[in-house]
């Protein structure tokens, strides 16, 4: 009879896990290729490494400033889709990557809950849950762009750092799990730079925990041994621009200037202190309120299309669904913060748990972007999906606050479920292109009118 009451509880489970795979393989077809977060320049790039394998200098066109991993994958899935016959094959195919990556992200989300606290069911399925319905994971999963593979390899290597004790007392092999995150990182720093940050978290996670332990040669021979691998998986491509071009990193360059003209054009210590109620009352960022507030245009792009990408500009009920959806995500959000700090108290006390790597990760993420919004004072680049390498922290410490809050036959469990089903529906409404509203303007907003 027990058996059977499980089961039966994990038929809504199954039910929204097939939606969430539903919404994300149907975006990946129906939405236009060329419409994403720099889609038109990633596809001059693989368009480019279809004629010629080789591969170019940062300053040819905008797109190949980025690291190449991805580039050449889509290039590499375009070619075997020509040899095949059919080449617009690619233009499902390369979508398809993107969504297969976001979705490798959810189930690595639910494995370390699983590996963590074996024995709360309830919290895995949140933890898969808040990512499969995340709209900004949603959006990246149908976008031709480099996040979600970026976001799939970080999470990688947190998975291979953050278990119970950083492995330092395991009988398996350490060097063999460190060898695995340094090429997961290296290989995610051959995607996007902020593959650094989860290689960074990594490290010093090792070194506190061989310090806590006096551990110190094991700590650093896993710290030598990952550095190594990603040194030699991605770190070349850096080594390359240095030795080339004078830089390991470009930045300014002439193929971008056309981001110099947008606004606000200067960024100053009160953007990073308030957060408007446009944030909730008017997501979209050209609003001038959410123009000169990060973290409130960071919000209303985490949880909602705050660059009009997926959803109409001037449309009543589009607003109208981003107040509903960004007042129900307070709730995860919340969950989020408060799960954090019982992480911290827990890696202060302890070190045997998964919260050190897991941690340091969101403390450099969040550092690194607010850097990055600093250095590039203008509003599209100031979005949720930025983060998105720290989906696995999100969805470890969201889903923890939760699984309690939702526990029990009582009001405020009924009222907390009530809160995040209705968050599932307007996530669905609002990530899955062309259900609720139909889009027929070019994606983005029109910022050449904004003074």
């Amino acid at each position: 009879m027990m058996r059977a009451r499980a089961g039966l509880a994990l038929l809504p489970a199954g039910l929204l896990a097939l939606l969430g795979i539903a919404i994300r393989v149907h975006n990946a077809i129906r939405y236009p290729v060329d419409w994403g977060f720099d889609a038109p320049f990633s596809w001059r790039y693989i368009n480019r490494l279809i004629r010629d394998w080789s591969l170019p200098e940062p300053g040819a066109t905008w797109a190949t400033a980025d690291p190449p991993l991805y580039f050449y994958l889509c290039a590499l899935i375009a070619r075997g889709a020509r040899a095949a016959g059919d080449i617009n094959a690619a233009k499902v195919a390369i979508p398809l990557l993107s969504t297969v990556a976001g979705l490798a992200v959810v189930a690595l989300a639910v494995a370390l809950v699983r590996r963590s606290d074996a024995g709360d069911r309830r919290r895995a399925l949140l933890a898969g849950g808040l990512l499969l319905f995340l709209p900004a994971h949603v959006y990246m999963s149908a976008m031709v762009n480099e996040e979600m593979l970026a976001t799939l390899l970080a999470s990688i290597v947190l998975y291979a750092v953050a278990r119970p004790g950083n492995a330092a007392r395991e009988a398996g092999a350490p060097a063999a799990r460190s060898a695995a995150a340094g090429l997961a990182g290296g290989l995610a720093l051959l995607t996007k730079l902020t593959g650094a940050l989860s290689l960074t978290a990594a490290g010093a996670a090792y070194a506190i925990d061989g310090w806590r332990r006096r551990t110190f040669r094991p700590a650093l021979r896993r710290i030598a041994v990952m550095a190594l691998v990603a040194a030699l998986a991605g770190g070349w491509y850096y080594v390359r621009n240095r030795v080339e071009y004078g830089y390991f990193q470009p930045h300014g360059l002439p193929a971008h200037r056309i981001m110099f003209s947008m606004p606000p054009g200067e960024r100053g210590l009160g953007d990073y202190l308030r957060v408007p109620l446009a944030t909730w009352a008017d997501p979209q960022l050209l609003n001038p309120d959410l123009l000169r507030s990060v973290w409130g245009s960071t919000y209303a792009t985490l949880w909602f299309d705050g660059h009009r990408f997926f959803l109409p500009r001037d449309d009543a009920r589009v607003r109208r669904l981003g107040t509903v959806t960004l007042l129900l995500a307070i709730l995860p959000t919340l969950a989020f913060a408060i799960g954090v700090g019982r992480g911290l108290r827990r890696a202060l006390r302890s070190p045997d748990n998964a919260d050190t790597p897991l941690l340091l990760m969101i403390g450099l993420g969040i550092a690194g972007y607010a850097w990055f919004t600093w250095q590039n004072p203008w509003f599209a680049v100031v979005k949720g999906t930025s983060l998105l390498a720290l989906s696995l922290p999100f969805a470890f410490y969201a889903s923890e606050v939760l699984a309690g809050w939702t526990r029990g036959r009582n009001p405020g469990a009924a009222l907390c479920w009530l809160g995040l089903a209705a968050l599932v529906v307007a996530a669905t409404l609002s990530s899955t292109f062309d259900l609720a509203f139909e889009k027929t303007q070019i994606s983005g907003l029109p910022w050449e009118a904004v003074e």
